[in-house]
């Protein structure tokens, strides 16, 4: 059994496609005649032109103005009783009222120690010892 190589000979197929005669002779003014007629451009006046350039940052003020009156809308929404003052604040309160302040905080650090790292950071004895006047003046204010 002898197989045959040219397998588009038994297709019948030819190679390509193929237009009428004579197609591409007048295909150019066919084409022009289909074509609409062009239409004309309107004229861009002076005015139009700048509201192209600045219409970008009009909307951009426009959209900051919108953010800042959204902000203004929810500050005057929030309850008056939402007080940010750190006087006002539970955790500080409760410390202050059971002795946390001066208890811990106050009497973790000694004087010397103060004094001992001040001096290590350079100042003369006058410096240090106007600290230490201004650490008992702190200390007579909290108690």
């Amino acid at each position: 059994m002898s197989k045959d190589k040219d397998i588009l000979g038994k297709v019948n197929r030819r190679e390509g496609m193929t237009v009428p005669e004579g197609y591409f002779d007048d295909f150019t003014a066919k084409m022009i005649s289909s074509l609409p007629e062009k239409q004309k451009v309107p004229e861009i006046s002076e005015r139009q032109r700048l509201w192209f350039r600045v219409r970008p940052y009009a909307y951009m003020a426009a959209m900051f103005a919108g953010i800042f009156c959204m902000m203004k809308m929810f500050d005057m929404m929030r309850s008056p009783s939402a007080d940010l003052n750190i006087d006002n604040y539970p955790a500080v309160t409760a410390a202050i009222d059971n002795g946390v302040l001066d208890n811990d905080i106050i009497n973790s650090v000694d004087d010397n120690e103060i004094i001992e790292s001040l001096y290590e950071t350079g100042l003369s004895p006058e410096e240090i010892y106007t600290y230490e006047d201004s650490i008992d003046m702190c200390d007579s204010i909290i108690q």
